[in-house]
């Protein structure tokens, strides 16, 4: 049987899973480009990438097999996840690694003090707030509009529930379950907000 590039993610796992080992080869291929990519321009070393790229369909290949992929959401952003994970996992490794011994006649931090972010706090805080707009978008429109307005205008519900033409405990509930359903949504699509 020879496995139609045509057929969607969704399909060509399926298949996977039931046992047609050929359909991971044109999965990886479609996505390739883009995960490797990803890689690349974070970590900017084609040696590294290559790396953690095989790890990212390591653990895609094992979480497949464990039945630990959730169909609902798309492969595409599940493959993502994993990938930002091991990057992130990457950079704390060598974080960790990177070590000056201070003398008593010298410490490094007595020279340096640097309070601005480096390029893997800055990474990360990027990725939370983009994984954190992605996470509101799927909000109904009501909360959303309540939770943008309570952390990004920074109102208070007062404020909210006068903009809004709604009582304050409207507000605050619409706020309740704004976080509630935020949390569903990260469990459902593995997301983790360091």
């Amino acid at each position: 049987m020879n496995i139609s590039s045509k057929l969607s993610d969704r399909e060509i796992i399926s298949l996977y899973i039931n046992g047609k080992e050929s359909a991971l080869n044109i999965i990886i291929n479609r996505h390739r480009s883009r995960i490797f990519g990803y890689i690349l321009s974070k970590v900017r070393d084609k040696d590294t990438a290559e790396d953690i790229f095989q790890d990212v369909f390591i653990k895609i290949i094992n979480s497949l097999k464990k039945g630990k992929y959730n169909e609902e959401g798309k492969f595409i952003v599940w493959a993502m996840t994993i990938t930002h994970n091991l990057i992130m996992d990457f950079f704390r490794k060598k974080k960790k690694n990177r070590f000056l011994k201070p003398t008593d006649d010298f410490d490094i931090f007595d020279v340096i003090s640097d309070h601005s972010l480096n390029s893997e706090e800055s990474l990360i805080k990027s990725q939370v707030i983009d994984d954190l707009n992605i996470l509101i978008n799927e909000l109904p429109e009501t909360q959303k509009e309540v939770l943008k307005l309570r952390y990004f205008s920074i109102m208070s519900f007062k404020e909210i529930a006068d903009k809004c033409d709604i009582s304050i405990n409207t507000a605050l509930g619409r706020m309740r379950y704004a976080l509630i359903n935020i949390r569903k949504i990260m469990n459902k699509k593995g997301v983790v907000l360091t």
